[in-house]
């Protein structure tokens, strides 16, 4: 019987889990792949090709997680199924330079920002900024690539508004940039194939345990965030200033939650006519909470 393949992703829990050793402690035989810093943060960072193109391609892990909304449509469209058991929420804003003449979110209008194309950022940007202004002067810009590439373009001066979340954030905010307005959204766990039931039970176990401890002790944690960064941004990160980042709520992502959700993206045209899928929250989820 294969392992099962934990992937983490910009996130404490699953650095804490196998510290504590609370993965063995389940019982779980599993293979901890770490992909984010030992490729220089070229995990998927291409020009659009985000969140949704990497799950449509085919992900490694057993587990992985992705904004709320990608996973929603990626399961609509049969490629996951998004675990319906417990979702996480991500701390995000939009940022820029502390001497930008952008002081207020509708300042932001006509302005380039740069996003992560179908992928947490786009749709928490247009979120937070429809309060603020009409659809066509949002201005998103999928150029910079995913998160680093567009973090390192933000601090370099060479991007002028960018959307950051969890390690990212905190480091903009160590720095003095200056966030413009909070984006955080939900992200959801997916299932790939046909794990054993009891292997995903384990996993989650294991990590009840390590957000117990990250919300005890969070300080204890944080240094975790090296693990999820390039090298070349360690000289300039002192994560004892940071949060605990992502939270694991272990309630059920509901059928009215998923049904909203999948309403919206439609109604904002994120994705082509015909591509959304079913939007069946019956054959787009799965849970192992019973047994």
């Amino acid at each position: 019987m294969s392992k099962f393949v934990i992937e983490p992703h910009f996130r404490l829990q699953e650095w804490v889990a196998e510290e504590k050793g609370y993965f063995l402690a389940e019982g779980l035989e599993y293979e901890f792949r770490e992909l984010i810093r030992s490729t220089e943060g070229q995990h998927h960072n291409k020009v659009n090709e985000g969140a949704f193109q990497s799950i449509e391609k085919g992900r490694e892990a057993d587990v992985s997680c992705a904004c709320h909304w990608t996973v929603n449509v990626a399961a609509s469209n049969g490629h996951t199924k998004l675990y319906a058991d417990a979702y996480s929420v991500a701390p995000s804003g939009i940022f820029v330079a502390a001497d930008s003449k952008v002081r207020t979110p509708a300042d932001l209008a006509g302005i380039p920002i740069s996003v992560g194309f179908q992928s947490g950022s786009h749709y928490s940007t247009i979120q937070a900024l429809e309060q603020y202004m009409r659809p066509n002067e949002i201005n998103l810009t999928f150029e910079d690539g995913m998160l680093f590439h567009r973090m390192e373009l933000l601090i370099e001066g060479k991007s002028p508004v960018a959307a950051l979340f969890n390690g990212p954030y905190y480091l903009a905010e160590q720095l003095g940039l200056r966030k413009v307005i909070d984006t955080t959204f939900m992200i959801a766990a997916m299932i790939k194939g046909a794990p054993d039931a009891e292997d995903v039970r384990r996993y989650f176990r294991a990590l009840r345990k390590a957000q117990h401890d990250i919300d005890l002790r969070p300080e204890l944690y944080t240094h975790y965030y090296q693990n999820e960064f390039p090298d070349r941004f360690h000289n300039m990160m002192d994560t004892r200033r940071w949060g605990p980042g992502e939270r694991i709520v272990f309630e059920p992502y509901s059928r009215e939650v998923f049904e909203q959700s999948f309403d919206w993206i439609e109604k904002h045209g994120i994705f082509p006519e015909g591509r959304m899928g079913s939007g069946d929250y019956d054959q787009a989820t799965i849970s192992f909470a019973a047994g």
